[in-house]
């Protein structure tokens, strides 16, 4: 079995005297684990951080086998956040989601493409966070767990839509959610539009709104808790005062 592909690196580690086990996200194989000959050695290990990108080419004697990877890498990845703790802080959350939530061996190439947008966002702080939620709500949607924020669940109302049904993923309107409003979560205006802006507080809404429906939708039923680098982004950014 063989195969070339577009690929972000999402996780690394060690394996036999010098070479690594490394979990990648493709482009059209979705999330693949391979040995990587000499992985840590101080030419590879740079290339292997979480978030690195790369052309891979995929090598296996048997489709069910843990093949082997050659790579060529893409861009300065990682390197190019080096003066930004935060940048890196969220490429790593990000890639842990990933590594977490999706299925191995299986294509997903809306992930692929929402973690592509992110990456190249991190390099703009006012609003890689706002991307960071959009990443994770796109992730939800190409895992079949798609939130419908297009209108009202109540009502079929389009406008003065402000909250979220956390049992259904459903956009609710503002008079509708009214007598329901300490039970709904909040829906932060840049989901809706990419014109919405953000104010204060929007960041934290869409963190706490995708966090649910993750631990709703593929955690929880995994037996998993939320990755521990997602965890601590929310603190990293309630430290900066980013939420």
């Amino acid at each position: 079995m063989e195969f070339e592909d577009d690929a972000f690196v999402l996780s690394a580690r060690p394996h036999g005297e010098a070479g690594a086990i490394v979990e990648f996200l493709t482009a059209n194989h979705g999330r693949y684990a391979a040995h990587v000959a000499g992985g840590t050695s101080r030419r590879l290990k740079p290339l292997l951080q979480a978030g690195a990108r790369a052309v891979i080419s995929y090598r296996a004697r048997v489709s069910d086998q843990l093949g082997s990877v050659t790579l060529e890498p893409v861009g300065e990845g990682p390197s190019a956040l080096f003066d930004d703790a935060l940048a890196l802080a969220g490429l790593a959350a990000a890639a842990a989601v990933a590594a977490a939530a999706l299925p191995e061996r299986e294509p997903h190439a809306g992930a692929f493409y929402a973690f592509e947008a992110l990456t190249e966002s991190l390099i703009h702080p006012d609003i890689w966070p706002a991307i960071f939620v959009r990443f994770e709500a796109g992730l939800l949607q190409d895992l079949g767990f798609g939130l419908d924020l297009s209108r009202c669940a109540a009502t079929g109302a389009l406008d003065d839509l402000i909250y979220v049904s956390p049992r259904t993923g459903r956009a609710v309107s503002r008079t509708a959610g009214e007598p329901y409003k300490d039970r709904l979560l909040a829906l932060p205006p840049f989901l809706l539009s990419a014109q919405g802006g953000i104010a204060p507080g929007d960041v934290g809404a869409g963190l706490d709104l995708t966090a649910h429906f993750l631990r709703a939708f593929v955690f929880n039923p995994l037996n998993r808790p939320l990755p521990p680098a997602r965890l601590w982004l929310v603190d990293r950014l309630s430290d900066a005062d980013r939420l």
